[in-house]
């Protein structure tokens, strides 16, 4: 990895993802080329907070199984990789200070479920930041103030959903490959456009310009961290590459780099 890490945005689905062979295979793939960075950064779709805060700093914080429902297995995965305090001082310093720490909060599954594919020997530190809005501007404006972080290795990931209805979810006996939803490929192809034409004022307002936009974020915690991931991004160019494609039980998994 150059000095200057990228950005991503990825699409990191629900703990059953992990068991998709294409999914895990891409993950994997893309984090080979990668290559190991100073230390990451995680922004999930799970973690909304206002102000600012970062996850713990001290070693072996147990992670946070949020979510329900699911076969026991899902909730005995670990994933240790090491604390980041440097990374929460430089944080706070990009921030001009105005960072919260919770000294409890271990890595959901938003980060934990992709990090475990991309960085498997779990040996690179990371620290999650809350989301402290949903409003697209406000988090392009974050990512921004984040972006010098780069310089030193960092590797920015907003971890969401490039499409979020559980409505389209049929349960995991439905079939994970089955064609999409309208709405749900409308979106994506939107989405798919207008990144890798680098359009940010339409991506701020996609509420209003994309197709079915309402249907594919009923409520759209799972495609802001995308904004922060352009934010980041905006001083090297926001027209990402798109490194995964394709559909998980009706949702866009399309995921992005940035530089």
């Amino acid at each position: 990895m150059t000095d200057v890490a990228p950005v991503l945005f990825l699409s990191h689905g629900a703990p059953p993802l992990a068991d998709h062979p294409t999914w895990t295979r891409e993950l994997r793939d893309w984090g080979a080329r990668l290559g190991r960075p100073a230390s990451v950064l995680m922004v999930s779709a799970h973690w909304e907070n206002a102000p600012v805060t970062v996850s713990s700093t001290t070693p072996h914080t147990p992670l946070l199984y949020d979510f329900y429902g699911f076969p026991q297995r899902y909730y005995e995965v670990t994933y240790d990789a090491p604390a980041a305090p440097g990374l929460a001082r430089a944080v706070a310093g990009a921030l001009g200070g105005e960072v919260h720490q919770d000294p409890h909060r271990g890595l959901d599954h938003g980060a934990y479920v992709p990090l475990a594919e991309l960085f498997p020997d779990a040996d690179v530190p990371v620290l999650q930041l809350s989301l402290p809005t949903l409003d697209p501007a406000r988090l392009v404006e974050l990512g921004r103030r984040l972006a010098p972080l780069r310089e030193d290795g960092v590797l920015i990931v907003g971890s969401g959903f490039t499409t979020h209805n559980l409505r389209w979810f049929g349960g995991l006996a439905a079939d994970p490959d089955a064609a999409p939803p309208t709405a749900s490929a409308e979106f994506d192809a939107w989405a798919a456009e207008t990144v890798a034409a680098g359009d940010l004022d339409a991506l701020v307002d996609f509420a209003r310009v994309a197709p079915a936009a309402r249907e594919a974020h009923p409520r759209t915690e799972h495609w802001a961290p995308l904004y922060v991931a352009l934010g980041a991004a905006a001083a090297s160019g926001v027209a990402g590459a798109s490194v995964v494609d394709g559909f998980w039980y009706g949702l866009s998994k399309r995921s992005w780099q940035f530089a």
